[in-house]
């Protein structure tokens, strides 16, 4: 009976430990989920400098508000586009592409176009 005891509180134990350890492993990968979100936000109260370089107390709070809603089980996408519509989009480093900032996106190709149709135009004239 004392044998059966004492394997039960050694099984407990392990259980406890493997718990523990599990808990600091997840807690390991949820901080580099909120690190690695944070350093594609832009801080609002601070010169270009991302949420997770900043130690503002905006900075502070959305960090707090990133953790949780990785806790809750959204994504990195849902996080971001719920940031966006909270604050705007100046609040990411890298603009999301849709059908607002399109023209911006593809400006650079359009522009590209038009600078070889003329240079095409030019040396056809010559």
């Amino acid at each position: 009976m004392k044998l059966y005891h004492s394997c039960r509180k050694i099984a407990f134990v392990n259980l406890f430990v493997f718990i523990s350890f599990f808990e600091v492993f997840a807690d390991g990968t949820l901080d580099e989920k909120v690190k690695n979100l944070t350093l594609e936000l832009r801080c609002m109260t601070c010169q270009n400098q991302s949420i997770y370089d900043s130690e503002a107390d905006f900075s502070k709070d959305i960090k707090k508000i990133v953790r949780t809603k990785f806790e809750e089980g959204k994504s990195e996408k849902e996080i971001k586009l719920f940031l966006v519509e909270r604050y705007g989009e100046y609040i990411l480093f890298k603009p999301l592409l849709n059908y607002k900032n399109w023209f911006l996106w593809s400006f650079p190709f359009i522009f590209l176009m038009f600078g070889l149709f003329f240079i095409g135009l030019k040396i056809r004239k010559n």
